[in-house]
C-alpha cells in the first residue's frame, strides 16, 4: 500500500501537483517548485517506479491510483536489499590512493567502501573522489585514501530488512552509483553488503520477464 512508503517533503509536495493538476508535464512540474528538470527528475523517476505515479509520452505524469497496488510494485516492495546485495569492496583508511585506485579497477567497481577494526563502516570514496585527488599533483603512494573519503555519518547507507523500493528511491534521490548495506551493532555499522545501479538493473529485468 502507499502508506508504506516514506515520502520526502519534496516527494509529498510532487504527489499534490500531480494529483491536483494530472496530466501534467515535468516542466510545469519543476517550474512550479521552482526546480530545474535535471533536479526534478530524480524524484519523479523514483515515484514512477515505485508505482505512484505514471507518465504517457507528449500526455504527462499523472496519478497511478490503484495502478500502485502493480504486480511490479508490490514485488519491488516486497523483496529486500539482502536478496540481491553483492559482496562489498573495502579498504581500511590508511590504505594509499594509489593501491585504492588500483583495487578499484581489479575489482571493477565504481566505488569503494572503507572500513574500520571489525568491518564498521568509517567513510566511502567513488571514482570521482580518486579523479580529483589524481588532479591536485600529490603522491598517490603516499596520500591515504581517508584524505579523500566522505566520511560517517555522511553516507547514505540501507539495511538489509530496506525493501528494494526504498533502496532504488535513495539511489535516484541522491545520484549515487551504490550504496553500502550495513547491519546495526553497538559498535556501529558493520558493512555486510552493497547495492549498485546494475543490481537494481538486474532486478527489473527479471521482474519484467515475469511479467
Amino acid at each position: 500500500m502507499v502508506n508504506k512508503i516514506d515520502l520526502t517533503e519534496r516527494q509529498s509536495k510532487i504527489m499534490d501537483i500531480v494529483k491536483e493538476n494530472g496530466p501534467i508535464s515535468g516542466e510545469d512540474i519543476a517550474s512550479r517548485l521552482n526546480l530545474s528538470r535535471a533536479a526534478l527528475r530524480p524524484y519523479l523517476g523514483a515515484l514512477t517506479m515505485a508505482g505512484l505515479l505514471e507518465a504517457r509520452p507528449r500526455v504527462g505524469y499523472y496519478y497511478a491510483g490503484k495502478n500502485s497496488n502493480s504486480l511490479m510494485s508490490s514485488n519491488l516492495r516486497r523483496i529486500k536489499a539482502k536478496e540481491i546485495k553483492g559482496l562489498p569492496v573495502v579498504v581500511k583508511e590508511d590504505t594509499s590512493v594509489h593501491d585504492a585506485i588500483v583495487l578499484l579497477f581489479l575489482e571493477d567497481v565504481g566505488t569503494l567502501f572503507i572500513v574500520e577494526e571489525g568491518g564498521f563502516l568509517a567513510g566511502i570514496v567513488s571514482r570521482k573522489d580518486f579523479l580529483k585527488s589524481c588532479m591536485g599533483g600529490a603522491d598517490l603512494q603516499k596520500m591515504p585514501v581517508g584524505v579523500i573519503m566522505t566520511r560517517m555519518p555522511n553516507v547514505i547507507c540501507v539495511e538489509p530488512e530496506d525493501s528494494v523500493l526504498e533502496v532504488a528511491m535513495k539511489i535516484m534521490e541522491y545520484q549515487i552509483d551504490s550504496l553500502p548495506v550495513v547491519r546495526k551493532e553497538k559498535e556501529g555499522l558493520k558493512v555486510v553488503g552493497r547495492v549498485t545501479k546494475t543490481n537494481l538493473t538486474r532486478l527489473l529485468v527479471e521482474l519484467g520477464g515475469e511479467a
